[in-house]
């Protein structure tokens, strides 16, 4: 997660994202998911993200990428990036997006 995240200034990015109809992308392994998610996000483990940009590419959306603390969604969105995917955010822990999600 990167230090600006930490101190909210990406959250309105992030906020922005989500009122455009932004596809959640959790990272963790599909046990973790399984422990606790944000309603209506996708389960792509972080060694699956490389294999699935076609599928996410074709959403057609923009996409916040969340994990247990950030770390692994920060891998992903390098991915992505470097994939040309371009608005795609790191949102940190899966319990930081699911708060902005009921902010909305």
């Amino acid at each position: 997660m990167s230090i600006l995240s930490l101190f909210g200034i990406g959250n309105s990015k992030i906020k922005q994202a989500l009122l455009k109809g932004a596809v959640i992308i959790d990272v963790r392994t599909a046990h973790e998911f399984d422990q606790g998610k944000v309603p209506g996000s996708i389960n792509i483990p972080v060694d699956r993200i490389s294999s699935s940009i076609e599928q996410i590419r074709k959403m057609h959306k923009p996409v916040i990428i969340c994990c247990a603390t950030g770390a692994r969604s920060d891998k992903a969105v390098c991915i992505l990036k470097a994939s040309g995917i371009k608005e795609v955010y790191n949102g940190g822990s899966w319990e930081t997006v699911m708060k902005m999600v009921n902010k909305i």
